[in-house]
């Protein structure tokens, strides 16, 4: 790796970890609400606990930012190297640079590294790195969702669905792509543990998909 290369990657990787950090659903909650989002619902600065507590428009909001955290800071992997699109090392590259972003979303500088659980921020990182399997995860969460109203279920089973539809799918059996859905589908279920003692003591809210939302501040 030459010298020039290497400075390219630590700039582009702290600049992948700052996008991340945009603390899209404290913005959100504090410019239109006058409230933060992080002391409502679950306490997550992410779009399950906008949808929880502002309703399905200002979570949509927040989860398509989210996702553009991911996927931009993915993307910086073109302005590494003469690299194209799918090769190993570029991948790897998208990798690294997403990951960042998500930890960014997850620790966030500028608001005292207390952020969401970077579901949507991962999303849009697997979006750049493999499209067709972003496209089966979207058909998982979505079908969940509607099915159950509930978000965190939806992004869980999503997750999950990364390294199936990576192997299994699409028959894609390089390294650090498996190692990384089965690593995506781990944290995730792992970030929603309080979500899954919810889901099993039947107080998980359910997103208002088709209603009208009436802010809660409780739990």
């Amino acid at each position: 790796m030459e010298g020039l290369e290497l400075i390219k990657i630590i700039v582009f990787g702290a600049l992948a970890y700052l996008v991340g950090s945009i603390p899209t659903a404290v913005i959100v909650s504090k410019g239109f609400f006058g409230i933060d989002i992080r002391e409502h619902g679950s306490g997550n600065a992410g779009a399950t606990n906008t949808f929880r507590v502002l309703g399905k428009k200002y979570g949509v909001i927040v989860m398509i930012i989210d996702i553009i955290k991911g996927f931009t800071a993915a993307n910086f992997a073109f302005f590494i190297g003469d690299y194209f699109y799918g090769e190993e090392r570029f991948v790897n590259l998208q990798l690294l640079f997403g990951l960042l972003a998500v930890i960014g979303h997850v620790f966030p500088i500028y608001v005292n590294f207390k952020g969401g659980k970077g579901v949507a921020t991962l999303f849009g990182m697997i979006l750049a790195v493999n499209l067709p399997a972003a496209a089966v995860c979207v058909i998982f969460f979505l079908l969940i969702l509607f099915t159950t109203r509930f978000v965190s279920l939806s992004s869980m089973m999503a997750a999950v669905m990364l390294p199936i539809s990576i192997l299994f799918i699409f028959h894609n059996h390089e390294k650090w792509l498996i190692v990384f859905g089965i690593c995506i589908a781990l944290m995730v279920i792992l970030t929603h543990r309080k979500n899954i003692v919810r889901l099993f003591g039947g107080n998980e809210s359910k997103a208002n998909i088709l209603k009208k939302h009436r802010r809660k501040n409780q739990d």
